[in-house]
C-alpha cells in the first residue's frame, strides 16, 4: 500500500529545538514542522551539492578568506536562480501534498525562510569545505 505522507514524515528526524506553539505564525509553524527537519534530513545532499557548485565555478572558494567564503555562500543561496532553485526542489520534493498545498499559498514568504535557513546548515559546516587532497600514487 502507498502510504507516501506517513512514509515521508516518519523519516524526517525530529528537532526539539523547533517548537510550535499556538501564538506563531503560519510561516513560522510550517517552518518549524516541516522545512526544519526536512533541510536536516537533506544535510548530506546539501553538503555535496554545494561541494559541486564550488568545483562547477572553478573552485575559487577555496582561495577565499573566511568572510568571502561566507559571503560566497550567501551569495550562492541568494542569488544564483539555478542553485537556489535546486535547493528549493530538494526540499519540495520531500512535501507531502498537503504540505505543498500549504506551501503554495505563501510561497513568497516560504522560500525566504528555505533559503535562510538552507544557508545557515551550510556556513555550520563551512569547515567540511575545504580544497580535496589530491593523492599521488608512489611508483
Amino acid at each position: 500500500m502507498n502510504d507516501r505522507p506517513n512514509d515521508i514524515k516518519r523519516i524526517r528526524p525530529e528537532i526539539p529545538s523547533a517548537r510550535v506553539h499556538d501564538q506563531m505564525s503560519s510561516e513560522e509553524r510550517f517552518q518549524n514542522e516541516t522545512i526544519r527537519p526536512i533541510l536536516k534530513l537533506q544535510d548530506p545532499l546539501l553538503i555535496e551539492i554545494f561541494r559541486n557548485y564550488i568545483t562547477k565555478h572553478k573552485n575559487v572558494f577555496y582561495d577565499l578568506s573566511i568572510q568571502k567564503r561566507t559571503d560566497y555562500i550567501e551569495n550562492a543561496i541568494h542569488k544564483d536562480m539555478k542553485f537556489r532553485n535546486g535547493i528549493k526542489g530538494i526540499i519540495i520534493g520531500q512535501f507531502t501534498v498537503d504540505e505543498y498545498l500549504r506551501y503554495a499559498e505563501n510561497s513568497s514568504a516560504l522560500n525566504k525562510r528555505m533559503m535562510n535557513i538552507a544557508k545557515e546548515r551550510l556556513l555550520s559546516h563551512i569547515q567540511l569545505f575545504e580544497r580535496p587532497m589530491v593523492l599521488t600514487k608512489v611508483s
